[in-house]
């Protein structure tokens, strides 16, 4: 079943080509889609949540890779958008990146392979890493990429978005400084992309030496969640403006 509610006036975005926005999961995006309309997608036998808006309509496909593949193949079958942007948290490679700084890359490059998108706009370089980011091993994909940041999924939309002729451009949030240790999660993830948060609590509960990482985590997380939707709300309106100027 499909539940609708009416989307707020600043929120609106109405005019141009749709956009779509893929992001892992809902609590990086809950300040932006408050009030969005919100139906189910079923797509591939996965059913997703699909917020609309206007012209802009926002995927959460879960964690890693294959999640955001499968969900960037979902939203363009469905949407027909003319662009992809994949939204999300980063962890900093940059030392000069702090937490909720908003990181628009130019370049997104898929540690994987190799394999490099443009994005058109923004500056600098973000990496897509397999897993979870290690202090040592930011240390080294920086190193490597000479990337300012490392996310997830970006390089998965990048490459779904091209294989479809759809434009592609990225917006993360770093929710992690380059010399922050985070909690190892990787376990705790499901086979779609879920975080299994009751299993992690329960994980982190009876090691008091995680405590203090995955406090700061979660502080870090909303202060990262508040900038990203301020960003994104702020990259909708940039396009509804060249739009109507052009």
């Amino acid at each position: 079943m499909s539940r609708t509610s009416t989307p707020s006036d600043q929120n609106r975005v109405r005019r141009g080509p749709r956009i779509a926005i893929v992001a892992a999961m809902q609590r990086e995006v809950a300040p932006l889609i408050r009030g969005w309309n919100v139906r189910t997608l079923e797509h591939s036998g996965r059913e997703y949540r699909l917020f609309e808006n206007g012209n802009a309509v926002l995927i959460c496909g879960g964690i890693g890779a294959e999640a955001a593949r499968r969900a960037t193949e979902a939203v363009i079958q469905e949407g027909r958008p003319g662009r992809v942007i994949s939204v999300g948290f980063a962890g900093a490679l940059d030392s000069t990146l702090r937490v909720a700084d908003v990181f628009e890359p130019r370049t997104v490059i898929n540690a994987a392979d190799g394999a490099r998108a443009e994005t058109g706009s923004g500056q600098g370089t973000l990496v897509t890493y397999a897993a979870v980011a290690s202090r040592d091993q930011k240390e080294r994909l920086g190193n490597a990429y000479g990337a300012a940041a490392v996310d997830m999924e970006a390089a998965a939309v990048a490459q779904g978005a091209q294989a479809r002729g759809v434009e592609f451009a990225a917006l993360k949030a770093i929710s992690d400084a380059a010399d922050f240790s985070l909690p190892a999660t990787e376990r705790f993830v499901s086979g779609s992309g879920q975080f299994r948060t009751a299993k992690f609590a329960l994980h982190v509960a009876v090691r008091p030496w995680l405590w203090g990482s995955t406090i700061a985590l979660a502080r870090n997380s909303s202060k990262a969640s508040r900038a990203l939707c301020a960003a994104i709300l702020g990259y909708l309106e940039r396009e509804r403006v060249n739009l109507r100027q052009g």
